[in-house]
């Protein structure tokens, strides 16, 4: 493998990187409503991981090799599509921030804590350590979610699989030194390092454009389930034609 076909590989994985599908809309979606968009890309970006490392164990072309396990895995990406979609046509309405902050805004009847509740001593010392954990707790909880979904997302679809399945043979080179599992996953890892780049800037660039506009956020947001449904719904209609 030679620079120049590590060049080449790494067009191909800009394009297909910055084409809008699923995955766009899933970085726009959490861009909007998450508080931080790392969670998010790192689990997209973890499902390719996966994908390479069927690739690199010779595991994908069994996949696509059997009838069986290909319909299992189309299936099981296009309900996860199709819920995920769903889900976040659902919050449509809720999408944006008015003010333009990122800033939670407390829960309706929530009351701040009068001075001196938190009472003295070790006590009132455990009552503020327990207020303090509770928070950290529940977005360590939300961010572990917001990861699983991303790794779903992608780790599931198996268009992805054989995506990588078909391009990353054309870029490797029998006569290299370096063993054809290892160049491989080099070329895994450099779709997963473009990938990183292109999905954190889109999330970004979706909150900072309209995180201050609630009705183009709403927009965009019930556009971007709407794709992920369209993406499940022709997932299955490929299945179901091929197997006709």
């Amino acid at each position: 493998m030679d620079f120049q076909q590590l060049a080449g590989f790494a067009a191909v994985s800009i394009t297909l990187a910055m084409t809008p599908g699923a995955d766009w809309a899933y970085c726009i979606s959490s861009g909007l409503r998450a508080r931080r968009v790392a969670p998010s890309v790192a689990g997209l970006c973890a499902g390719y991981l996966v994908h390479t490392a069927l690739i690199v164990a010779g595991l994908a072309a069994l996949i696509a090799a059997s009838p069986g396990l290909l319909t299992g895995l189309t299936l099981a990406g296009a309900a996860y599509l199709l819920w995920l979609g769903i889900s976040t046509m659902r919050s449509w309405r809720g999408a944006g921030f008015t003010d333009g902050s990122t800033t939670p805004v407390p829960a309706a009847g929530a009351e701040a804590e009068p001075a001196g509740a938190e009472g003295s001593g070790s006590s009132g010392s455990g009552s503020v350590a327990l207020a303090v954990r509770a928070p950290v707790r529940s977005r360590r909880a939300v961010e572990r979610r917001e990861f699983l979904k991303g790794l779903g997302t992608s780790g599931t679809n198996p268009k992805a699989l054989l995506l990588y399945l078909a391009l990353i043979p054309q870029f490797v080179d029998p006569a290299a030194a370096l063993a054809l599992p290892l160049q491989s996953l080099v070329l895994g890892l450099s779709h997963f390092g473009v990938s990183v780049l292109v999905y954190t800037l889109v999330a970004l660039g979706a909150r900072r454009l309209l995180r201050s506009r609630p009705a183009a956020a709403r927009a965009v947001t019930l556009a971007s389930g709407i794709l992920m449904v369209c993406v499940a719904l022709v997932l299955l209609g490929e299945r179901l034609l091929l197997l006709a």
